[in-house]
Formats: structure tokens, C-alpha cells, sequence
């Protein structure tokens, strides 16, 4: 059985980061991928310091290259099985072999759960949207759609209506409103239409150019801001015996402020354990557990020296 100090579950900003700087301590990592980035729809990756609006498969490919530099082993392929601990050490099944580890990373990322409404996936990442940070001057001055669905919808309509003035909240799901709501988008001028959304429309070009009401009606748009339900991918976590915490846009792996999980010797970092983490925060948090790891293997390796110097 192939032996690494590391083994790091997901390929993505924060997963990768992890792997650099494992892998300029010195250190033997395995990433195991799935290659199936988050914001593989998008086009461009924002707030991204030095590489605003890059492809976001681009700057995965760089990190990669940089990983492998670093001497990390990187694999295709899903995780078929974890199991283990910090005491009696870890294995980890993936591409038809099993490999050991002391310490593991968890950067699975987080499913977007979408609202069952035709063409919504087929817009998603691309003119269906969630974050003004990371897609908000792109739609600037644009007509936009705000679907209410729950408790964020509100906030994205005033984070949207920074950006444009042509703003209309769809209030899909009646009880995603409340008067402190409806109060605040009347303060911002957004008008309200209170029925349900049938349908996303395209264009022959495969463009978003509406959405059909549930009475049939049409109102034009050149985005759709939606609040998707965030989940992080945690089966491997709780297959080991962790418990998942809950937050209001769904639920996360929870760490401390190094990236270590309530199991010892299991990290999580990324989308994983912050839901709202863009490119650039899941590779800080990357970077933080791989340092914390390195850390803690020298201390371990320390405590044995001095045991052996001192039987």
C-alpha cells in the first residue's frame, strides 16, 4: 500500500493550495480529483488578485502544474472509500487502489441545490447567478430577475440594485417575504411580482431572454439571480463519524481557525467548510491547513526524537 503524509480529497483553489504548501515542506501529498470544479460553468473567476478574470479551468490547470512541481502526486478519479483515524492512520481507496496516510484534507466543495424550474441548470454559472462579488459588473445596467425563494433573496436584490437600476424580484416561494422584506425592496424602488416562475426562456442563440410566469406571462431578463441551497460534499466526513453544522444557506464541514475538523488528524478547507469562500478564500483556507498539517507532523516527529533520546 502506497504510503503519503497527506492526502488531499478535491482539486479545486483550495485543495491545490494545500498541496503547494505541503509540497514546499517537503512533504509526500496525494490530491485526488474528481474534475468536476464548482464553477466549472463560468467563463471567468473574479477577485482573483494578479489573475482577475481568468478561466477558471485555466487557473486550475496552473495549479496543478504548480502541485506537481512541488512534487504532490495528483490522480483522477472519485473516493471510494475512507476510513481510519488519527491513531490507527488512514486509508483511502480512489482509482482501484488503496493508499495510507497521517493526515487528510477534505476539499470536496459544496452542491449547489437549485429550485426545480426548467432551464435554471442549463443557465446556472453562466446568466442564472448567485453572488454580486463575483458576477455583479458583468450584469451591471442589465434587466435583472431576483427569484425569491429565501431568506438571502432579499440581500441579493439590494447587493444587485448597487448595479443596476432595473431590478424586479419574483416572488417565487410565498414565504420568502416577510414585511421587514417587502419593506426593505420598497425602500430600494424594486417591484415585487407575486407569482411563481414556470419556466427559463433562451433565445436561438441559447441566451437567456425570459422567464414564463406561472399564468403563462413573459417578463424580459438578462440575468436571474438565484440563491441556491449550499450543501457542503461531506460522505467521506460523516462516514468517518463527523456530524455536519448547520447555517442558514445549508450546511458546512466545521473547523478552527488552522482547518482541523472535531476529528483529529482530518482537515477541511474551501467550499467544503465556508460556504460563501470565493477563489481566493478557499485557497487561503488551502494554504492555512496544509501549514497547520506540516506543523503537526513535525511536532509528531519531534515528540518521537526526544522519546527515543530518553527511553
Amino acid at each position: 500500500m502506497e504510503h503519503f503524509e497527506a492526502i488531499i480529497i478535491g482539486g479545486g483553489s483550495a485543495g491545490l493550495a494545500a498541496a503547494v504548501t505541503l509540497g514546499r515542506s517537503r512533504r509526500t501529498v496525494l490530491v485526488i480529483d474528481e474534475g468536476n470544479p464548482r464553477n466549472a460553468a463560468a467563463q471567468h473567476a473574479h477577485n482573483v488578485l494578479g489573475n482577475e478574470g481568468i478561466n477558471p479551468l485555466d487557473l486550475l490547470a496552473r495549479g496543478r502544474q504548480e502541485a506537481i512541481g512541488y512534487g504532490a502526486r495528483i490522480i483522477e478519479g472519485g473516493v471510494e472509500n475512507l476510513t481510519g483515524s488519527l491513531d490507527t492512520g488512514f486509508s483511502v481507496s480512489a482509482a482501484g487502489n488503496t493508499f495510507s496516510a497521517e493526515r487528510i484534507v477534505l476539499a470536496t466543495g459544496l452542491i449547489d441545490d437549485l429550485p426545480s424550474i426548467p432551464g435554471l441548470a442549463q443557465a446556472w454559472g453562466d446568466t442564472a447567478i448567485h453572488c454580486a462579488y463575483c458576477h455583479g459588473w458583468e450584469v451591471r445596467d442589465q434587466e435583472i430577475l431576483v427569484l425569491g425563494i429565501g431568506p438571502m433573496s432579499t440581500h441579493q436584490a439590494m447587493m444587485f440594485s448597487h448595479l443596476s437600476s432595473k431590478i424586479t424580484f419574483v416572488n417565487h416561494t410565498p414565504d420568502a417575504l416577510n414585511n421587514e422584506n417587502r419593506a426593505t425592496l420598497a425602500a430600494l424602488g424594486i417591484p415585487v411580482v407575486e407569482q411563481p416562475v414556470k419556466a427559463i426562456d433562451f433565445d436561438t442563440q441559447g441566451t437567456l431572454d425570459s422567464v414564463t410566469l406561472a399564468d403563462g406571462q413573459k417578463i424580459s431578463a438578462q440575468a436571474l439571480v438565484v440563491a441556491s441551497r449550499m450543501n457542503a460534499q461531506a460522505s467521506l466526513y460523516l462516514k468517518l463519524g463527523g456530524q455536519l453544522a448547520e447555517h442558514p444557506l445549508g450546511t458546512f464541514i466545521q473547523v478552527n481557525e488552522m482547518g482541523a475538523t472535531a476529528l483529529p488528524g482530518v482537515y477541511a478547507a474551501g467550499n467544503a467548510s465556508n460556504l460563501g469562500a470565493m477563489v481566493m478564500a478557499a485557497a487561503a483556507a488551502g494554504t492555512i491547513a496544509g501549514a497547520a498539517i506540516n506543523a503537526d507532523l513535525l511536532g509528531n516527529q519531534l515528540a518521537k526524537v526526544q522519546a527515543q533520546a530518553n527511553p
